[in-house]
């Protein structure tokens, strides 16, 4: 039933941004906790950024561009199956300009995560840190557009996938805004034990906000063999109508074979 289809694409993106975290994290626990150039001397948890400085770097370059471009692939393929009626159409263009809004947002926060995995926080720690604000604050823009979006949809459309995906995006919001100010508070204070752990927490997080893209694909599955089954009874009807227009005799004809005649076969 469910074949190959466009919700793989968020399950394939979490699951590299999953992959992605726990390897750093395996990496320097098993590495003994090591203290980074990077950490604060009172700093004895690192953050992903300290991880990512160092010798895995390459990796965080090249997991965190995979994530956030397929991840923003996910906006754009929603926008054209909305426009195909794959997924519930908009019904104004405040709807399309908030999807359109969404994916110019999801865009700039990919940028902010790519730039940031480059521009680490142990060579260029001020670049580093105005890049994640970049990324926080595009996807939750991001967010916040979309959520939009769907409330708008579900005045027009009443269907529990849209009203289930905008309460999980709802919550990814409230928890997402939440653990990014506490984050900034505890860096304030100089507490980057506590805020180490937020940032893990917060890129947890954003993990099952990206798998949660798999709800909004569902009816885009049952859309499909939807119109596979009305594309096999129109060609069904087709074939009916033709039939109806032209008669076995004539339709020998039209093929070539003899007025005296019926088709091969017939004596």
């Amino acid at each position: 039933m469910w074949g190959i289809s466009y919700w793989i694409v968020p399950l394939f993106s979490g699951l590299v941004w999953l992959t992605m975290l726990l390897g750093m994290l395996l990496k320097w626990v098993c590495d003994g906790e090591p203290h980074y150039v990077s950490m604060s001397a009172n700093q004895h948890i690192a953050y992903i950024s300290n991880i990512g400085a160092e010798e895995l770097k390459p990796m965080f370059i090249a997991m965190s561009a995979i994530t956030v471009v397929s991840f923003d692939l996910v906006f754009i393929f929603e926008r054209w199956l909305r426009h195909k009626g794959r997924l519930h159409p908009n019904t104004s263009w405040f709807q399309k300009s908030c999807s359109i809004v969404c994916i110019i947002a999801a865009i700039a926060g990919a940028a902010g995560l790519i730039l940031l995995s480059i521009f680490d926080t142990k060579r260029h720690p001020k670049l580093h840190d105005a890049f994640l604000g970049l990324f926080i604050a595009g996807y939750i823009v991001s967010a916040i557009a979309i959520c939009i979006e769907y409330q708008r949809l579900g005045v027009h459309h009443r269907h529990n996938v849209l009203r289930a995906s905008f309460w999980i995006k709802i919550a990814f919001i409230i928890i997402e805004l939440a653990l990014a100010i506490a984050f900034g508070v505890f860096n304030q204070k100089e507490s980057y034990n506590k805020a180490a752990i937020l940032e893990w927490i917060i890129s947890l997080v954003y993990t099952f906000y990206v798998w949660s893209f798999f709800v909004d694909f569902i009816p885009a599955v049952r859309s499909k063999h939807h119109q596979s089954r009305e594309t096999a009874v129109e060609m069904a009807e087709e074939g009916s109508s033709r039939d109806d227009l032209y008669p076995p005799r004539q339709m020998a004809m039209a093929n070539g074979y003899p007025h005296s005649s019926a088709a091969p076969g017939h004596f």
